[in-house]
Parts: C-alpha cells; sequence; structure tokens
C-alpha cells in the first residue's frame, strides 16, 4: 500500500482531503471546489486515482474480514440485548463492462439509535453501511462479519427468497420481518385489478389491512383462495399476492411486532441506498467500471458510517 500511495506526491492530509471530495462530488467538481477554495489547481483525474487507491485499500479490508473470519463491531450500544436492525437491499447501476448491474447495500442500526423527530417520523443516530456490486453470495460474506457480533437480530426485508434462505441457515433465532409496506402493495396490485369501483376498493384494502396488523394474515389468505379474478390481469394478481403472503406467512405477526416495540418497515434501507450509492454513483452521465464503481461506494459507505477515522489512519499508514 505505501509504495503505491506515495507515489501521489502529496501530503496524507491533501489526500485525505481528495478522497473526501471523490466520494462526496463528481471528480471534476472536486477540482473546481479545491481552485476557488483553497486556490490548489488538482485536476478530476488525480482525485480519482486518489479516492480509487483508497477505496481499494477499503475493500481489501472488507476482503480481510472474511478471510479472517472476523466479527466488526462498530456500533455504540450500552444494552448489548437490545435489538439490532439488518436491513438488506438492492438496486441497479450501470456499468461499462456489463450494462446494469444489481448493487446492494446493507444498514445496520440498534434500537436505541432510533430518535422520533416528528409524528410517524424517525431519525436513526448512527448506522453501518456495507455495500457490494455484484452477486448476493459475495455480499453476503461481507455483511456477516458486521451482523455477527449482535445478539437481538431483527432482520426487515422483502420477499427475496435468497436472504430468508440466508438469515434462516446462519441466524435461525433471529426475529424476520417482512417488510409491512411491500406485503401491503402487494395485496393493492391485485385489489386495483379487481375493484374497478374506487371507494369499494378503498373500504376492501383497509379490511386486509386491519387483518394484516392484527395477526390476521391467515384470514387474507383464506379471502384470496376464495376468490377469483374477474380478469386474466387480476387473477395473475391473485396468484401473485397469494404466492407471497403463503411464502411470507410467518414473517407477517404485524400486531406482535409492534407490540414489541419493532420496526415493521424497511423505509430506512431505502433511504440508505439513496444516501450512499444514489446521491453519488447514479448522476447524469456517468459510466462507472465495476472496480471504479465499488472502490468509490467503499469510501462514502465508510463515511455514511461514521469510520472515516479509518480511511485518515489508511491515509497515514501510506505516508
Amino acid at each position: 500500500m505505501s509504495q503505491n500511495t506515495k507515489r501521489f506526491g502529496i501530503s496524507s492530509k491533501l489526500q485525505e482531503i481528495l478522497c473526501l471530495l471523490g466520494q462526496s462530488s463528481v471528480f471534476e467538481d472536486g477540482e473546481e471546489i479545491l481552485e476557488e477554495l483553497l486556490g490548489i489547481h488538482i485536476s478530476g483525474k488525480q482525485i480519482q486515482r486518489v479516492s480509487e487507491k483508497y477505496g481499494e485499500v477499503i475493500e481489501k479490508q472488507q476482503q480481510a474480514y472474511v478471510k479472517e473470519d472476523e466479527s466488526v463491531c462498530r456500533l455504540t450500544i450500552q444494552n448489548k440485548k437490545a435489538p439490532v436492525y439488518m436491513l438488506v437491499d438492492g438496486s441497479l447501476l450501470y456499468t461499462r463492462e456489463e450494462g446494469w448491474k444489481e448493487i446492494k447495500v446493507g444498514r445496520i442500526f440498534a434500537q436505541s439509535d432510533i430518535v422520533p423527530v416528528q409524528k410517524n417520523r424517525n431519525q436513526i443516530t448512527q448506522s453501518l453501511y456495507v455495500s457490494h456490486l455484484g452477486n448476493h453470495k459475495d455480499f453476503l460474506e461481507k455483511w456477516d462479519a458486521y451482523t455477527r457480533p449482535y445478539s437481538h437480530k431483527v432482520f426487515i426485508g422483502d420477499g427475496a427468497k435468497w436472504n430468508w434462505n440466508w438469515v434462516e441457515d446462519n441466524y435461525p433465532d433471529a426475529v424476520q420481518i417482512l417488510d409491512f409496506y411491500h406485503a401491503k402493495e402487494k395485496l393493492a396490485q391485485y385489489a386495483f385489478h379487481q375493484y374497478t369501483d374506487a371507494k369499494k376498493r378503498k373500504r376492501w384494502m383497509k379490511t386486509q389491512e386491519n387483518y394484516l396488523l392484527n395477526d390476521k394474515v391467515q384470514k387474507v389468505i383464506g379471502h384470496l383462495k376464495c376468490s377469483s379474478g374477474r380478469t386474466d390481469q387480476a387473477e395473475q394478481a391473485r396468484k401473485d399476492v397469494l404466492r407471497y403472503y403463503e411464502n411470507n406467512c410467518c414473517r407477517m405477526h404485524y400486531k406482535t411486532y409492534l407490540n414489541n416495540g419493532y420496526l415493521i418497515g424497511s423505509g430506512a434501507i431505502e433511504s440508505a441506498h439513496r444516501d450512499v450509492v444514489q446521491q453519488r454513483l447514479k448522476l447524469s452521465g456517468q459510466r462507472w467500471s465495476i472496480k471504479g464503481a465499488q472502490q468509490i461506494v467503499n469510501l462514502r459507505a465508510y463515511k455514511k458510517s461514521d469510520r472515516w477515522n479509518e480511511v485518515v489512519q489508511f491515509v497515514k499508514n501510506a505516508a
């Protein structure tokens, strides 16, 4: 690492600044910011090289966690038995080599880090993020090092089978919650095709939602089984939501979850995708190499996880 990073010929502090700019702004914009604020001319290409180099250092660190079967405990939690949430989701990123490719983000936060700021709106004060551009197996190898240390795990997710299979195989004692809003959205798709009258559709949805929120998912399943779609689209939607509910009914005890103080929605991971990935890697006109995208999202995940001091140490070690 030292030999490769010393070749930049700039101080460790300036390398840190370049990494900060590289993970937050388009490289060419970082060039303008340096010129305007510090009177220093460093090309966008140089900002890219420095940022990607330390993003690569982080990637090697992540692989070391995997290889050494190391547990990464970075959350500050007073009560070790308190619930810790584990959320995962994916979105698509355009790459030069393979076109659209899935990038996954995992977010970990403790119950004690959820602070109400407005009615029906919370703020999460501390989170850990892990991101991987590629298949779910490689992502889960990284993710496992971060999820392992906590005893009271709560996984919230959609119906992705690979995710729940992994949880059941590795954390059989964890609480599993199907995101309530995904479940409701699936039902709404059926209702849209089945009921042409908006008022009737709304009443029907309200009834089913009340069942779901009172641990009566089997009532909803029973109703779907006894129904038939009025059109081919409605019938297909009925079959889809029925299969979805039957596969996940053990994760749909929403009244019980709420009574135990758990979240039932995965909005926190959707905002994580916007914050960690989209606001930097999905800007207009950007085209990433797979390697370059992974390196920059590594830097961004460390910054958003309040782990920038580790990046600073990487830079100092290389100086």
